[in-house]
């Protein structure tokens, strides 16, 4: 069994994309951590862009299923989190240049 990394789980995740912004999470600044364990199980700590986001269930069943096909993955935990609250400013530099006209 391999031992997972960060960047395998960043890598899952840049493929979870906001449907109504059309962003991947990632690169959407709402990735506060990422654990993973002796065992492979890994916690991932994320916000939405509002408490009131109406596609909160979609992303974190689209996150959870990217994570747990991971090769070797273990047990996939979201713990979703409001403190800090997401921002503008947490979007990445070069998606927040590429969005502007």
């Amino acid at each position: 069994m391999h031992r997972i990394t960060n960047a395998e789980i960043v890598g899952a995740l840049k493929g979870c994309v906001d449907p109504e912004i059309g962003i991947n999470i990632v690169d959407l600044g709402l990735i506060h951590g990422i654990s993973v364990d002796e065992k492979n199980n890994m916690t991932v700590r994320l916000t939405m862009t509002s408490p009131m986001c109406p596609v909160t269930s979609i992303i974190l069943a689209d996150a959870q299923l990217r994570l747990e096909h991971i090769q070797d993955a273990g047990e996939v935990t979201l713990d979703l989190v409001w403190e800090p609250a997401w921002t503008p400013e947490m979007i990445t530099e070069e998606v927040r240049l590429s969005m502007q006209v």
